[in-house]
């Protein structure tokens, strides 16, 4: 049978789901299908309305081996296995005479355990189970969600806490799942045949399309302990994020409380003798914490590498007495043992390696008003990890709406790392896409040595080869969108209330009779802000933290005149389109914090290096937020509005022509009274239904 071109594929694809083709996603799904076939890692940046699911969608399907798809987000998971995998199955069955099964894999604690629920949560200062459904009042919100819990359990199919609606509580959730290293196993567990994570990931194995979230991509990749299925293709959607996600997967954490919670449950399955020496280091610890100024740690302190060796020791012993005794005057005693082992591994695992000292980890303090002091530590860089683990054994497809930052992939391509020296390009120069542009991985990229078509996924030197390309918008940004950068506003500083900010910020959302989406760098600024506004103007002001995230996002939706203030999870997380949103305000530059160890920690050793450090990671980090950001504000074709930056550095700092280039190509103004008067207009159409 004559194998069915991607183009006729891809058009039943689009109909199905009532979509219109973009020329950018028939791009993308050719240069996809070239990716997997050739074995050359792509990155590709679609944005916003190119379609780019089923740009990746239908060359996988088309290929046939099994594909994993990771994502940052739930939405874009459930969209996919709700809506877009479904029908596009159906539309391409046809022409591919073929079914083919598709699943979601997450991580074992967002499937609901059926151990816990029935046989109760081991408690850290008793022998015997903990009932949470006794304990708790039947009245109290705890009580309430365990009682739903439990009426859910005796319904649901997946037992996927996503799949709950309304939603839980964490405390709630937290008594009726485990993690990975606190679960018995399915052979050993009373519950194992009905186990709800173990039938996610049978369905896993049987399935050609597998979504999954970039945290159990990390997991997959960095425990050593395959957790997905073996697959030929895998997809990186929001990819962006995923330098941001294995790094939180990566990282130790140890903390005082943590430390007696596994203390405490070691205690009561171990000889005195072994529980007094962990309960003693345990205690040290704590003293030393007590003290801990926020900050990294270039070297680590004598005493504190003291009571490091003391903790990793004890529980190294403690490890070894739980694997040689039992006690089974111990209610339930494998969960009981289960859970004090994963504690106190992880406690000797963190202590081990700070101990050890790498000089490829960033070890620091960090003080929480709440919680306490936390000792931390985490890679340096994730790009060597990545670039060994993912890159070599099957095609990788990276997509994202902004991967290009200043113009190029370098700097996200070397963040993942992809170097220059494994970039190719179509013979002949750059690809092209439509618009014109011609990108194949940025300024200076290689001329196509080793580009022959010979399928080998590295160049000789065992460099991954890969190749960017940049499919453009369905928008046309110069017409749809202005950036105003308020250019006559004095530098923000580390401190003060920037009161021409707000003057300024006043009379933009005035102007816009509201629709503001204000994206701030910090949580006070953000509350500063509202503040201020709610005491200036008649419109209503949304806070982040006053209500739930998609509550605040549905109010600001459903009335022109609400804004919404917010901090990082706004920059990235709304979805607006229409009339309502059409000013996004961002207060400053995103920089991080000079005092965030881990970032100044990788600005250093790049300028150790050689290289620029304040370009590669702290410009990168505004650039990735700033695209982002930018991002909300056009999200269908007949969207219109002003983007305005209240920080005059994007238009006087030598770094803000790069800022700038990594946001949409927006006509660019620094005249304030020509913004005010395109936002009354643009108010004044959104008004009278033009």
């Amino acid at each position: 049978m004559t194998k069915p071109a991607l183009t006729d594929l891809l058009h039943a694809a689009v109909t199905a789901v009532g979509g219109t083709e973009r020329p950018g996603q028939v791009a993308m799904a050719e240069a996809v299908a070239e990716a997997i076939d050739s074995n050359v890692h792509l990155l590709v940046q679609a944005g916003t309305g190119t379609g780019k699911s089923l740009g990746y969608l239908v060359p996988a399907l088309a290929h046939g081996e099994r594909t994993v798809i990771a994502t940052a987000t739930l939405a874009l998971q459930r969209q996919l296995v709700e809506r877009d995998l479904p029908r596009t199955i159906e539309a391409l069955h046809p022409l591919l005479r073929r079914r083919p099964e598709y699943a979601m894999l997450k991580g074992r604690s967002n499937y609901l355990c059926l151990h816990r629920l029935h046989e109760g949560v081991p408690q850290d200062d008793e022998d015997g189970l903990f009932d949470p459904f006794e304990a708790a009042a039947p009245t109290s919100r705890l009580g309430k969600d365990l009682l739903r819990l439990r009426d859910w359990a005796d319904e649901t199919e997946t037992g996927d806490r996503d799949d709950l609606t309304p939603g839980v509580s964490d405390r709630a959730w937290s008594q009726v799942s485990v993690s990975s290293r606190e679960c018995l196993g399915a052979t050993r567990c009373a519950y194992g045949a009905e186990c709800f994570a173990e039938a996610a990931r049978e369905r896993a194995k049987l399935a050609e399309v597998i979504v999954t979230n970039h945290a159990l991509l990390a997991i997959d990749a960095i425990e050593g302990a395959p957790v997905l299925p073996g697959h030929e293709v895998l997809i990186v959607d929001e990819a962006h994020e995923l330098v941001s996600r294995v790094t939180g997967v990566a990282t130790g954490e140890l903390t005082p409380g943590g430390v007696n919670r596994a203390v405490r449950r070691a205690a009561k399955l171990v000889d005195e003798k072994e529980a007094d020496r962990l309960q003693t280091a345990a205690e040290g610890f704590e003293r030393l914490m007590e003290l801990a100024l926020p900050g990294r740690l270039e070297e680590i302190p004598e005493d504190l590498g003291y009571a490091l060796t003391a903790l990793r020791d004890a529980a190294r012993a403690v490890i070894t007495a739980l694997g040689n005794t039992r006690d089974r005057s111990v209610q339930d005693e494998d969960a009981v043992r289960r859970q004090a082992q994963a504690s106190v591994e992880n406690v000797h695992a963190v202590a081990e390696r700070i101990v050890q000292g790498s000089e490829y980890d960033v070890v620091w303090y960090e003080r929480h008003d709440r919680y306490g002091a936390s000792l931390r530590v985490a890679p340096l860089a994730v790009s060597g990890l990545l670039r060994e683990k993912l890159f070599e054994d099957r095609s990788v497809v990276l997509a994202s709406a902004t991967l290009k930052l200043g113009g190029d992939f370098d700097g996200v391509g070397a963040s993942l790392g992809l170097s220059a020296e494994g970039r190719v390009t179509e013979t002949g120069g750059a690809a092209e896409h439509p618009g014109g542009i011609g990108e194949a991985g940025g300024a200076g990229a290689a001329d196509g040595d080793g580009d022959d078509g010979d399928g080998e996924a590295e160049t000789d030197t065992g460099v991954p080869r890969w190749r960017g390309l940049d499919v453009g918008s369905p928008f046309d940004y110069r017409r749809q969108g202005i950036l105003y950068v308020a250019q006559h506003l004095s530098p923000p500083g580390r401190e003060g209330s920037r009161g021409d900010m707000l003057d300024e910020l006043t009379e933009l959302v005035q102007a816009a009779g509201g629709r503001t989406l204000g994206l701030f760098s910090s949580m006070r600024a953000a509350q500063a802000a509202a503040e201020e506004l709610r005491g200036r103007l008649d419109v209503p002001v949304l806070l982040q933290g006053e209500e739930t995230l998609g509550e605040l996002i549905r109010r600001f939706a459903a009335d022109a005149e609400t804004c919404l203030f917010g901090t990082l999870s706004l920059w990235q997380g709304v979805d607006v389109p229409g009339p309502n949103c059409q000013l996004v305000v961002m207060d400053r530059v995103p920089f991080p914090r000079p005092d965030d160890p881990l970032m100044s920690a990788r600005q250093k050793a790049v300028e150790e290096a050689g290289g620029n450090g304040f370009m590669a990671v702290a410009a990168t980090h505004a650039a990735l937020l700033m695209a982002q950001g930018a991002g909300r504000l056009v999200r269908a074709t007949g969207d219109r509005g002003v983007v305005a930056v209240l920080d005059p550095r994007l238009a006087r700092a030598r770094y803000g022509s790069f800022l700038r280039a990594s946001m949409p190509d927006f006509w660019y103004t620094t005249d304030r009274n020509q913004v005010r008067r395109s936002l009354a207009a643009i108010d004044t159409a959104a008004k009278e239904g033009v």
